[in-house]
């Protein structure tokens, strides 16, 4: 007779067979899933554009590539509403760059900002979006230094895409990389969880909630230097901002590098009461909601409160919390010990609740 243990150990053995089936896309056409940063959109990079460019600086599917003592990074913003409570699509492009660059160890030093604009767009519309980049910019400490424009005809797009991409310096010889988390270690969130998804679903009107709720777009290399100056060379394992599939999709892309296990812990991860309401209302899980100003950091276990101190030290990090560890068994996974004394395995997003929120 098998024991409740066995029986849970065979569980665990199909999921793992499962996940680690060759990824294929099944769908015949691009759907709104693939771009969400969940299930879809990890299968979408591996069966098709990982396929046709591997290469060794491209397999480990960092948030940028480093190269020659650089960090290069890519990203395009197809948000909407253009303009939201806390920020708009110009200062999102600069923050979510300029992040992505944060979360290699490098220092954001130039941009590039490229626009598809279509016929009849405002161009007092246009005027704002750049003022926003260029304050973003400074509040960044990055330059612009090239980009391009492009025209589509009307109803061809809907009103204007940005893409911008980056290139920061590295000054640390300790390389940050999701397969870099080891058993022990602590798994920290800087601030609370969800605020820009729900800020743009609520933003576009189509929903009868009202709350009190800005979008936390937010440069953090300012506070990433803080974390790494404090705790010093290899004592921080990996930075990963929580964007598209939020905190959910970031701790399972690390415990499927690392092969570890993630145990999170519902109680300590920090979520407004507002953007709990609004989720509950929705029936959405917080842990999948996307910010734009928020970092998940994974840090050796010695240094967990000496990184919680200098992450509270600023502004962006003043309410960062502990949320769950990193452990042996079982590999791959991502385990959340609810509020209610139970355990639930948190997968990879399915489908896509909260589309276009960057």
């Amino acid at each position: 007779m098998q024991t409740p243990a066995s029986r849970e150990q065979q569980v665990l053995d199909r999921i793992e067979r499962v996940r680690h089936r060759k990824a294929r896309v099944r769908e015949d056409r691009i759907t709104l899933a693939h771009g969400a940063g969940g299930k879809a959109t990890h299968t979408l990079i591996e069966a098709v554009f990982l396929e046709a460019f591997r290469n060794p600086l491209l397999e480990p599917l960092e948030d940028g590539a480093v190269v020659d003592g650089l960090a290069f990074t890519t990203d395009s913003y197809v948000v909407t509403p253009l303009f939201f409570p806390g920020g708009d699509i110009g200062d999102l492009a600069v923050n979510g760059t300029v992040n992505d660059l944060a979360m290699c160890g490098a220092r954001p030093r130039y941009l590039s900002a490229g626009f598809i604009l279509e016929e009849g767009f405002p161009v007092a519309d246009l005027r704002r979006i750049t003022a926003s980049i260029a304050a973003a910019a400074r509040a960044a400490d990055v330059w612009i230094v090239t980009g391009d424009t492009k025209v589509v005809e009307r109803g061809k797009a809907d009103g204007c895409y940005i893409t911008t991409s980056g290139i920061g310096t590295l000054d640390r010889t300790t390389r940050l990389s999701a397969a870099a988390a080891l058993p022990g270690d602590v798994v920290i969130v800087s601030g609370p969880i969800g605020e820009h998804g729900i800020t743009i679903m609520l933003a576009r009107g189509e929903l009868d909630i009202e709350a009190d709720l800005t979008s936390d777009t937010a440069p953090l290399n300012a506070l990433t230097r803080i974390l790494l100056d404090a705790c010093g060379d290899g004592r921080v394992r990996c930075l990963r901002d929580a964007t598209r599939g939020g905190v959910a999709t970031i701790v399972n892309e690390i415990a499927e590098a690392s092969k570890v296990a993630v145990v999170l812990e519902e109680d300590a991860i920090p979520v407004r009461p507002a953007v709990r309401g609004a989720c509950e209302l929705l029936g959405i899980d917080p842990l999948y909601v996307a910010c734009e100003g928020r970092m998940v950091a994974v840090v050796a276990e010695q240094s967990a409160e000496v990184a919680l101190a200098a992450l509270r030290s600023h502004p962006l990090g003043a309410d960062a919390a502990v949320i769950g560890r990193i452990g042996d068994d079982p590999p791959g996974l991502v385990l959340l010990k609810t509020s209610f004394g139970g355990t639930r395995i948190v997968d990879l997003l399915v489908g896509d609740p909260l589309p276009r929120i960057c």
